[in-house]
């Protein structure tokens, strides 16, 4: 059985690697859950106020507050998985 860091990483490849470019909502939501994953809670200044992809993004990650890192990652694996990516 593979070990559920290996499995995160080899989903984050095949994220890279999807043959159609997922809507922005799927990207901000893969795009959370990866921060989520690796650096815990949202930490640090905020983006500028016009900075529309760089708020949108850290509200999304904001939204998974108190998320372990274990649940984030199993998320992100069944989110890639279901834009069917093979992990």
């Amino acid at each position: 059985m593979t070990d559920l860091p290996s499995l995160f990483e080899r989903a984050v490849t095949a994220a890279r690697r999807l043959p159609e470019r997922p809507g922005n909502d799927t990207l901000l939501r893969l795009y959370a859950l990866y921060k989520q994953a690796t650096e815990g809670d949202a930490d640090g200044p905020q983006p500028g106020f016009f900075d529309f992809v760089g708020c949108a993004k850290r509200e999304a990650w904001e939204q998974l507050a108190g998320m372990t890192d274990d649940e984030a990652m199993r998320n992100y694996i069944t989110l890639v998985r279901a834009l069917g990516a093979k992990v």
